[in-house]
């Protein structure tokens, strides 16, 4: 057997018949690159449909544990009274039947897109829903919209001069907007802005003289540019403006208070010290480096908050007569409307966890550490 002999620079040379390694392509790499991020993906989503199978078994036992009777409630008084109608209603909806059997039951309707019939309405709950969500989701949309260009803007600002009394002042206006009471400022607003001055429309989503445009997405403003009607969208503007700025003033002050923090968390950090330190100037320091690596709470609180603004504009919806979600929510509740609730409940559940699940891909694609975890 030949040793192999001694290289000129002091090395060795290689045994006959063997070959150094392959290299990977570069196209492999890339994909093995990716594949955290796939990972992550995955993960989340197997996570969030687990979460909203939870939500529908949390929906359904809150449900069943409603001191009432669901057929009572659905037939009214004077068919309630008759055996026979409740004894068909219940078989109908499985109610005679075991509570884990009443679920799966639930569970196959929910897969075909049952979620029953509403008491209040006499429509099927999905119907409902469909015209109810499309209503709260443009104004918290236009309400997020603002708070978010306001709120990140005002933290910004507040957090890069710190302790001066631009701070202070914007401090101070951010806890007055989480502090005043939603009820009171809807009617202060509503008295003020409508009945006595009358710059605003008051209540709806437009003027019964307009015609809603052809429903397209469900958003008034989308749609009647979609149309081409610019009446109809200028009004359907101004019916935003009041229930918008009601939502939008305690948005503004929770994400001014939660961007401040952020920023200033960032700011000591070596990274931002490195980047002065080159010569960068102050506005791409800021943007680039600063409010980047404040993203990632800034992202929780905003997600947190459009979920609690199609979830919690009860009050508001009710003083506007905004027919949107939380609208539908109140009635279901006044009136007993058990499968509404279900309805309304499930909506919101699901809303979060979409929510949730963007907010996760947004993490792991602004920082990569968070999807090699």
């Amino acid at each position: 057997m030949t040793s192999p002999s001694p290289a000129a620079d002091g090395g060795s040379i290689a045994p006959v018949g063997v070959s150094d390694p392959p290299q990977a392509p570069a196209s492999a790499t890339r994909v093995r690159s990716r594949h955290p991020l796939l990972r992550y993906i995955a993960v989340r989503a197997v996570v969030s449909a687990l979460l909203v199978l939870g939500v529908t078994l949390v929906t359904f036992v809150l449900t069943a544990l409603v001191p009432a009777d669901p057929a009572a409630a659905a037939l009214g008084e004077r068919s309630a009274s008759d055996p026979a109608a409740v004894a068909a209603y219940r078989a109908e909806w499985g109610l005679d039947q075991p509570l884990p059997t009443q679920y799966g039951m639930y569970l196959s309707r929910l897969a075909h897109g049952d979620l029953g019939r509403s008491t209040q309405t006499r429509n099927p709950v999905a119907t409902d829903l469909q015209a109810a969500f499309p209503a709260t989701a443009e104004l918290a949309l236009a309400a997020l919209t603002v708070s978010i260009v306001l709120g990140v803007g005002l933290g910004l600002l507040a957090a890069m001069r710190h302790r001066s009394w631009l701070d202070q002042t914007i401090r101070v206006l951010s806890l007055v907007g989480i502090s005043t009471p939603t009820f009171w400022l809807a009617l202060l607003l509503f008295f003020v802005f409508f009945y006595q001055l009358g710059w605003a429309p008051g209540s709806g989503r437009l003027d019964p003289t307009f015609i809603p445009p052809p429903r397209v997405t469900g958003f008034y403003t989308i749609d009647a540019l979609l149309a081409g009607d610019l009446e109809v969208f200028r009004n359907a503007v101004g019916h935003l403006v009041l229930p918008g700025a009601v939502l939008t003033l305690y948005t503004v002050g929770l994400l001014t208070r939660f961007s401040r923090t952020a920023v200033l968390d960032v700011l000591g950090d070596d990274y931002v010290t490195a980047a002065r330190a080159k010569g960068l100037p102050g506005r791409t320091v800021t943007l680039r480096y600063v409010l980047r690596g404040a993203l990632l709470p800034i992202l929780t609180v905003v997600g947190l908050t459009f979920g609690s603004l199609l979830s919690g504009a009860v009050l508001t919806e009710t003083i506007f007569a905004w027919n949107g979600l939380g609208q539908y929510a109140y009635h279901a509740a006044t009136t007993l409307d058990l499968q509404a609730i279900m309805g309304v409940g499930l909506v919101v559940g699901v809303t979060y966890i979409a929510i949730n699940f963007v907010v996760d891909l947004l993490y792991g694609v602004i920082d990569p550490r968070v999807r090699a975890r």
